[in-house]
């Protein structure tokens, strides 16, 4: 996409966003080592090419990605869209949650603190906590857009029965999940609800975590402590292998179309609907403008049917998350 194409612009409940954002979170050392010039540069380089909604979270970097947005578009803040989440919590066991009404209005003043900003455009509990019921949370969380510290509220890996009771409390512009060719999860649980209840999707890791760019092999490494997909099954060697036989048909595919294999599965995501907007995650200029250029490719019935077929759930191997990771859709649901 170049400078004087502009980015086709999406609505998550009431919020305009551009129809892309940016994922921030591998800004921070999720996946591997960080440039840091390098990501400022693709935070500044967004804003050029029409990508205005930026996704960070307080748990990233325990902080250090929302300091790192605030301080680098703090003057463009009336051009941006930012969200960010609370509701992981560090605990004597790990990686635990907290949604507890006390807490939500301090998680969020950190926030704000740390972004240099004085609203938040969209706020979401970053996960369910399986001992507060959803209303209490949400309750507290519409306190903030009547102090007009946030302006829309989310939930993320939330599952449809639960977002019915959240939305009965306030408005929810959005939930984020896991969505891709690869992981398809949402289209039995959520994404119904979402459609009958005006909800904006916003699919993360939507090209799978690198590996529907076709950049990963069978010799690719994920060190343990310094990237993510270490603790995934589905990046394990002999699971890698069989999901990577997909990911060339994939590459084919995308060859005869004279697209990237990245920019097919985001017109396919992009195809899933007006209120879909996915956010990859890079901290790298050239893979920023390669995702932000799929916003202008349509696809036909054929290629989507023939996409559908290639990544048929039942042919991805590996569970998402190891056993025991606080990463399932909605823990407090009856789904």
């Amino acid at each position: 996409m170049s400078d004087t194409q502009r980015m086709p612009r999406r609505h998550l409940g009431a919020l305009e966003v551009s129809a892309i954002g940016l994922g921030c979170m591998s800004m921070s050392g999720t996946y591997g080592a960080v440039d840091a010039p390098e990501a400022e540069r693709t935070l500044r380089r967004a804003l050029d090419i029409g990508v205005t909604f930026f996704d960070t979270a307080n748990v990233y970097g325990l902080g250090e990605n929302e300091r790192l947005i605030g301080r680098v578009l703090a003057d463009v803040r009336n051009q941006i869209e930012i969200s960010t989440k609370f509701g992981f919590a560090l605990t004597e066991k790990g990686m635990g949650v907290d949604g507890h009404p006390s807490r939500v209005a301090k998680r969020c003043d950190e926030s704000l603190e740390r972004l240099g900003t004085d609203y938040v455009d969209l706020y979401f509990l970053h996960r369910i906590d399986p001992d507060v019921p959803v209303e209490d949370t949400v309750g507290a969380m519409a306190q903030l857009v009547q102090a007009g510290k946030v302006r829309h509220l989310g939930l993320c890996e939330v599952a449809g029965k639960t977002l019915r009771r959240a939305n009965a409390v306030h408005p929810i512009a959005a939930v984020q999940s896991e969505y891709s060719l690869w992981t398809r999860d949402p289209e039995a649980h959520v994404l119904p609800i979402c459609r009958e209840l005006g909800v904006g999707f916003v699919p993360f890791s939507p090209v799978g975590r690198a590996i529907l760019t076709g950049t990963l092999d069978t010799d690719s490494t994920f060190p343990p402590g310094q990237d993510l997909r270490s603790g995934m099954p589905r990046f394990d060697g002999s699971n890698l292998a069989i999901n990577l036989a997909m990911v060339d048909e994939l590459k084919s595919l995308a060859s005869f179309l004279a697209i990237s294999p990245a920019q097919l599965a985001l017109a396919w995501l992009l195809g899933r609907g007006e209120a879909v907007v996915p956010i990859p995650g890079t901290k790298r200029v050239a893979y920023l403008e390669e995702n932000a250029a799929a916003a202008t490719i349509g696809l036909d019935p054929p290629t989507i049917a023939k996409l559908d077929e290639i990544f048929d759930p039942d042919r991805v191997t590996g569970a998402r998350y190891a056993e025991g990771w606080m990463v399932s859709a909605d823990a407090g649901s009856d789904d």
